[in-house]
């Protein structure tokens, strides 16, 4: 999952950068609201963490624009303004949600998930698709209760494909989602990490659907066993 963070305060927005990056996520930066204005309308991001007292233009302006211009990706707004007015501001501009300084990055990156969640239409926190299995708050996947040895970039291609399961997804969306803007992006390696991912996790769990990408799906003997079991 891909994730730009707007903050201006250089020391929190590299703690903020690393604990992301820890958690499984690739992250953009920007500093001021003129880049961030213009990375959210040219990069698909699957959530934004926005700061409001920002160099140029400030967080609530680049957040009414972004709505204006029917940007939907969720908005958790990070701010020192605390004061209940200020709140109201930010959820009337489109935000989602809204985080005071100072806080705990656990916090914050709980309810990041919980976005990343509601946007994608799941209710429970842990994903799975038959016997697979992904927590998102460990950054940990099973398979039939088997632990998982992903690297950063296999955890974050079966987390997004875990996250969109049953919908085909072109490479070109995958690395616009596992890729910060700053990787050296090649969609031909794509097919290197699904290759990798279906080693560790059973090759009829991800199917190739030829000239359109791929998709994430329980093998049928699986669903077959949660139909007679239901």
């Amino acid at each position: 999952m891909r994730i730009l963070l707007v903050e201006d305060d250089p020391d929190l927005s590299r703690q903020l950068k690393a604990a992301l990056g820890d958690a499984g996520y690739a992250v953009d930066h920007a500093g001021d609201g003129e880049e961030a204005q213009f990375l959210g309308e040219t990069e698909p991001y699957d959530a934004v963490i926005l700061d409001l007292g920002l160099p140029k233009v400030d967080g609530v302006s680049v957040l009414e624009r972004w709505r204006r211009g029917n940007m939907a990706v969720p908005v958790l707004i990070l701010t020192a303004r605390g004061a209940w007015s200020e709140k109201v501001s930010g959820f009337d501009a489109g935000a989602d949600d809204y985080l005071t300084k100072p806080f705990h990055t656990e916090e914050l990156l709980a309810r990041l998930r919980a976005l990343l969640r509601r946007s994608a239409g799941h209710a429970a926190p842990s994903l799975s698709v038959g016997g697979l299995r992904l927590d998102p708050r460990a950054a940990r996947a099973t398979v039939n209760g088997e632990p998982l040895r992903l690297t950063s970039l296999e955890y974050r291609l079966l987390h997004y494909l875990m996250m969109h399961q049953g919908r085909v997804i072109s490479r070109t969306e995958l690395v616009e989602h596992l890729y910060d803007q700053d990787f050296d992006r090649d969609s031909n390696t794509i097919e290197v990490f699904i290759g990798r991912v279906r080693k560790k996790i059973g090759a009829d769990r991800i199917d190739t659907v030829r000239g359109l990408g791929y998709r994430l799906t329980a093998p049928p003997e699986e669903l077959e066993g949660q139909a007679a079991g239901s």
